[in-house]
């Protein structure tokens, strides 16, 4: 796995956007809250249920204890597909042509039809709609292609789920990790942190939660999780833990290791920072879509800045 995420590494550096306007200090974190809570919520919509203090306190030393054996919990990944790792060794080299990068890639009739979508999506908005390989990456570059490659990479891994709450829970849980990772790079360059890197980090961020869940299901009622708001905001903070340890397990970038673990706390990097922002965004995004939030609630207004807001407007219909 360290290969090809090497390979991945050393994306161009994005302009800086104006993260200016930005909620500070206590505020921020109130706000933060509310949508973790109301995030959570909605989650677990379905399967909550009002769990005892012991079994919610048990829940969550399992998954601590988890964390202390990485090794145990990425043993459930599935293989990378065989085109990926030859597609990135392509990218990394600056000499690499247009025309070569296309015969890889339509080797691929699934990974053609994914570049082609994703050229057209919110994110890239085409003055008029691309249908061709070679116009779609053209459109993306080489970091856009890297991007969409980590995230084919990355989606089995967030797919482990198999019967009941954990499997209705893993789309949903995925689709947010998707929009993380794109909110994060786009937060990324106003905080003089790495595109990619934050991008990765989006990714991996919630891989802890999709295991947390499954043991979590194990544990507690069939089919249900304690549905508190403040279980919920302690299941995220210890997840983001063992997500932490399986991306060191993995010899993920040490700073994208770092942002992981510390994301949401004072010790938080760049791009911890880039990180916590992302996650925010893109769970506003899911959110306001389920049409739980509406477009102009307070935690948008009051909790994002103008940039932000058109991060979160670049998030709509960006589902892979």
């Amino acid at each position: 796995m360290k290969k090809w995420i090497d390979r991945m590494l050393g994306a161009d550096k994005a302009p800086a956007p104006d993260a200016s306007e930005a909620p500070a200090g206590e505020a921020a974190h109130d706000l933060a809250v509310e949508v973790d809570a109301a995030y959570y919520r909605w989650l677990t919509a379905s399967a909550g249920y009002e769990a005892t203090p012991d079994v919610e306190e048990h829940l969550l030393d399992l998954v601590r204890t988890l964390a202390l054996d990485p090794g145990a919990a990425s043993g459930l990944v599935p293989r990378i597909p065989e085109l990926i790792p030859e597609l990135l060794r392509d990218l990394a080299d600056d000499a690499v042509s247009q025309g070569a990068l296309a015969r890889s890639v339509e080797r691929d009739t699934v990974l053609v039809a994914e570049v082609i979508r994703e050229a057209n999506s919110a994110y890239y908005r085409p003055l008029q709609p691309i249908k061709s390989l070679d116009a779609a990456l053209l459109m993306l570059g080489q970091n856009g292609l890297r991007m969409l490659l980590a995230r084919i990479a990355f989606r089995p891994l967030l797919r482990m789920a198999d019967t009941g709450f954990a499997r209705h829970a893993a789309p949903l849980v995925w689709h947010q990790a998707e929009k993380c990772a794109l909110a994060s790079s786009l937060m990324a360059p106003g905080m003089a942190a790495g595109v990619f890197e934050a991008y990765l980090a989006g990714l991996m961020q919630n891989l802890g939660l999709l295991v947390a869940f499954r043991l979590a299901e194990r544990a507690a009622e069939a089919g249900k999780i304690p549905g508190s708001s403040e279980f919920g905001a302690r299941l995220f903070a210890v997840s983001r833990g063992l997500s932490a340890a399986i991306a060191a397990h993995w010899e993920f970038p040490p700073d994208v290791v770092h942002a992981i673990a510390t994301s949401s706390t004072p010790a938080a990097s760049a791009l911890a920072r880039a990180l916590e922002r992302g996650d925010q965004i893109a769970k506003l995004r899911l959110l306001i879509d389920a049409h739980v939030v509406a477009e102009d609630d307070s935690l948008v207004t009051a909790g994002l800045n103008s940039f932000e807001r058109r991060c979160l407007g670049k998030l709509a219909d960006s589902r892979a």
